[in-house]
């Protein structure tokens, strides 16, 4: 006889979108989990554990109900490791979903035998829908659930108050961690309403049922006939800076806004293989909103503006909800960035007053750390990128190399050791006199790149960098 032990999924899985893509990661990380093990056969339409009463996963997760076997007596075989193993790995991606149960200890599994069977029966059946391919959809990375070797998702899906779907952070989140790579479901570029809704209908067409449903999952702000263009235009993120080419995501798209946020978002054509990766800008929390912004900043009214008009929502983000005295210094302080940037922008500026240009950005930096809580994001790699060009335009290697250095680091951390633009920036800091400005100012500042002291401590490296006080 002996005692049957599992674990029940509770409610059953839907047919939605979030719970098809959690479904398939579960999937892929059991595949990988017991890819050497013989006891382990992927049949055509589900998992096969060859140990007990033979336990199986189905591909398709709507048909799931339970996972379990004889864990004593004479059929357990091993069986209860194999069923404690996928029920740790099932709690990491479902959570309280999963409910484990052991017939040893006086529990009993939620569904009934009879809706068992006939859920085990039905895995042979053609599936209704198709599995997405998780690679594209879900990172992984190791978690701190029963079994710390199963890999789990950096995130959920989950309805947030007041905003609709968007994802959480199941595990910590360290800074730089690439959170999510993906493919558009589909792109268009900016077009009459009229136009788009055709292109939109057009390509929908060819798409798998899988994929429409995607697309029709997503959060739609604007009321009208043009029912393809709303959700597009509420969703899609430009496909490269300033493109005229949008897309729209199957998972990127539940990413709310926050002026302040805590990731980055990028197209990266690594390899031509164009896709939108979301990178950790700071340390996110367990149970922490994953954000990024929608759109360059600027001021809480213009940007209340924008984004009302653009995406069809009014931002209540910590910046945009802070009382009016403190949202007037976080204006400031913006106004300040924008009018730095503006005169580091300034050519003929860096041509006759490269110091003043430097020493900007060495106030933009610090303004920068202030407005954003020392996480500047995207924002620091292009200061550091323009302190590099003052430099080398004026000869010196020393200090470019170094600021060429921090821009490399700081696209690392939210684009990624692969993207083409990290890529270029790296090679900047081996051999910065490669760049095509390397002098084209003067050569007053003629440094080679060897050149930077030793010694110093960080106050006084900053400012021997900053040329501050010369």
């Amino acid at each position: 006889m002996g005692f049957d032990a599992g674990f029940d999924m509770v409610p059953r899985l839907s047919r939605g979108t979030a719970d098809i893509q959690l479904w398939a990661c579960f999937i892929t990380v059991v595949k990988e989990y017991y890819k050497d093990d013989a006891q382990v056969e992927l049949k055509p339409n589900y998992i096969l554990f060859k140990v007990g009463e033979h336990p199986s996963l189905p591909f398709d997760g709507a048909k799931f109900l339970r996972f379990s076997s004889k864990v004593s007596g004479g059929l357990s075989r091993h069986a209860e490791t194999y069923i404690r193993t996928v029920t740790a790995a099932a709690k990491g991606i479902f959570g309280p979903r999963v409910q484990y149960w052991n017939e040893g200890a006086d529990q009993v599994g939620y569904h009934s035998w009879a809706e068992v069977h006939e859920s085990i029966r039905s895995y042979d059946e053609p599936a209704d829908s198709e599995i997405p391919n998780p690679k594209s959809i879900v990172p992984r990375a190791t978690g701190t659930d029963p079994k710390p070797e199963i890999e789990t998702p950096l995130f959920e899906i989950k309805e947030l108050p007041g905003k609709g779907r968007g994802l959480v952070a199941r595990v910590d989140i360290p800074k730089g961690t690439r959170i999510l790579c993906e493919k558009p479901l589909l792109t268009a570029r900016s077009m009459p309403p009229d136009e788009l809704e055709l292109v939109l209908a057009i390509k929908l067409k060819a798409m798998t049922k899988t994929e429409q449903r995607q697309f029709f999952s997503l959060h739609k702000n604007f009321p009208g006939k043009h029912v393809l263009g709303a959700i597009f235009r509420t969703n899609s993120l430009p496909c490269g800076s300033g493109s005229p080419v949008g897309g729209v995501y199957p998972t990127i798209c539940f990413i709310n806004h926050s002026c302040l946020p805590n990731s980055h978002n990028n197209w990266n054509t690594c390899n031509q293989d164009e896709h939108e990766t979301i990178h950790a800008i700071r340390p996110i929390s367990a149970g922490e909103e994953i954000t990024i912004p929608y759109n360059d900043g600027g001021l809480f009214a213009a940007r209340q503006a924008f984004l009302k008009q653009s995406f069809g929502f009014d931002c209540q983000c910590t910046i945009c909800v802070l009382p009016p005295a403190q949202r007037r210094d976080s204006d400031a302080r913006r106004v300040l960035i924008q009018n730095l940037d503006a005169a580091i922008g300034d050519p003929m500026r860096m041509v006759a007053k490269p110091a003043e240009s430097l020493r900007d950005c060495q106030t933009m930096l610090r303004t920068l750390n202030k407005e954003f809580a020392d996480h500047p994001g995207a924002h620091g790699c292009s200061l550091y990128y323009d302190a590099f060009q003052i430099c080398i335009s004026h000869g010196d290697q020393a200090r470019a190399g170094v600021f060429a250095e921090r821009s490399y680091k700081a696209r690392v951390c939210v684009e990624g050791e692969d993207s083409p633009e990290t890529q270029r920036v790296k090679a900047l800091s081996v051999r910065p006199s490669s760049h095509q400005s390397y002098g084209l100012c003067s050569m007053k500042w003629k440094r080679t790149k060897s050149m930077v002291p030793k010694g110093l401590d960080e106050a006084q490296f900053e400012a021997w960098l900053f040329r501050d006080g010369r």
